[in-house]
């Protein structure tokens, strides 16, 4: 497990155990209540049981509740101070203090009526209790543990008192041996439990890598099939198709406005391109001030990475024009150039930082695409390469003749789609 999957396992079983004490916190607060119901209102059974000594019975046993509830405060209390993880001797004591807490009960009221009675009735229905929520500290010896404590003390007790009556020892064994193993059926279940746990926190830190490494700006089918195929993205060479969109006289726009102005504008204009790049199964890799750069085809691909390029462009030009018409924007005019090729793609960072990139020729000579969206007065440049991935849907794609690209020693062909 990783760092982070082990913090968060942490956290949740901290969590765990103060729900725990507190479930125990309720139980005990209400018994210890009902210990202090007057005799009256028990019944002539209590009374001839007790042998008129329910007064005395009542405040012995509201003294063992109270005692149980003092230390469940004191767990908790406890609890809130710790933030990064339950310490193991802790978990050992307090699993034997709560579970020593019927045993204490069973003295008590053994002292004062048939003892028989309460050691043969009690333990049946308390010390399970105990038992079943030791699922929640997510341990398997732990619970185990717990079950053990109760049996062995049950039976101890019985030995004690019921050393003179052979007859029901065989009944009190096959007890005691119920609670050990409901011990070790409980720790079953607390391993699944924590297992399942453990499966949620590593998805969760899955999740949260591919948010470092992506940013926001990803789909939700994208981010699907990178979590069905592991985070380890490894350095591939892929055949991708990059997008390089700029907002033409950005500078000019800003100069005139404050930067709230400036801000809410790139907000309301990026917002329905991402969603439209997300739409058309792209990832928007990078943001550079007026515009950014967008790749399809990485880090999955669905085999018409060029096409969608050319439809989300397409509809990011159509879906500007709505709102400018709309009022919801105003006048703006960008440039895009689209360029297919094969590139490196790497995750680059360190532990802290780690970012999702693409490396390659493919890269600047999209970039450098959309920048001749200047020149030519144009605003979607395609390389031939993207057009020949277009088949049907290259009819309106206008050649520009062989361009010189500045880096490049020989020409490419150009041509316009908007």
């Amino acid at each position: 497990m990783s760092e982070t999957t082990i913090q968060a396992l942490a956290s949740e079983t901290l969590e765990a155990e103060k729900q725990r004490v507190m479930v125990l916190l309720i139980i005990a607060a209400a018994l210890a209540m009902f210990a202090l119901v007057p005799p009256g209102y028990l019944g002539t059974y209590f009374e001839r049981v007790f042998h008129g000594q329910t007064d005395v019975f009542m405040l012995w046993r509201f003294s063992v509740l109270g005692g149980l509830v003092c230390c469940l405060l004191a767990e908790r209390l406890l609890l809130t101070y710790l933030i990064e993880k339950v310490p193991t001797a802790y978990r050992y004591i307090t699993a034997f203090v709560e579970t020593s807490s019927p045993t204490a009960g069973m003295l008590v009221a053994a002292s004062f009526t048939d003892a028989a009675s309460p050691i043969s009735e009690v333990p049946v229905f308390i010390y399970p209790l105990f038992i079943v929520l030791s699922a929640m500290r997510l341990s398997f010896a732990l619970s185990v543990f717990t079950g053990a404590v109760a049996c062995v003390q049950y039976l101890c007790v019985q030995i004690f008192y019921l050393q003179s009556d052979p007859v029901y020892r065989p009944a009190h064994v096959s007890k005691g041996m119920f609670l050990l193993l409901l011990g070790v059926v409980t720790g079953v279940v607390a391993v699944q439990i924590r297992k399942r746990l453990v499966e949620a926190c590593k998805a969760t830190d899955e999740r949260n890598l591919i948010a470092r490494m992506f940013g926001e700006h990803l789909s939700a089918a994208v981010a699907a099939q990178l979590l069905a195929q592991g985070t380890d993205l490894r350095s591939e060479k892929k055949t991708v198709c990059v997008m390089f969109l700029d907002i033409r006289n950005f500078t000019t726009f800003s100069e005139s406005r404050n930067p709230e102005e400036v801000v809410s504008y790139l907000e309301n204009l990026f917002s329905f391109m991402i969603e439209i790049v997300n739409r058309h199964d792209g990832i928007i890799n990078k943001f550079l001030g007026d515009g950014f750069m967008a790749v399809f085809g990485a880090p999955v691909s669905n085999g018409n990475d060029s096409v969608n390029a050319v439809n989300a462009s397409r509809e990011i030009l159509s879906r500007l024009n709505v709102e400018i018409e709309q009022g919801n924007l105003p006048p703006t005019r960008i440039g895009i150039g689209l360029h297919s090729g094969d590139a490196v793609t790497a995750t680059i960072g360190s532990n802290l930082r780690k970012e999702y990139t693409v490396i390659g020729d493919v890269v600047n000579l999209a970039a450098r695409l959309e920048k001749l969206n200047k020149e030519f007065g144009s605003q979607l440049l395609i390389s031939d390469e993207v057009r020949t991935h277009l088949l049907g849907n290259a009819g309106d794609a206008v050649p520009m003749g062989q361009v010189d690209i500045r880096g490049r020693a020989n020409p490419i062909a150009v041509y316009q789609l908007a």
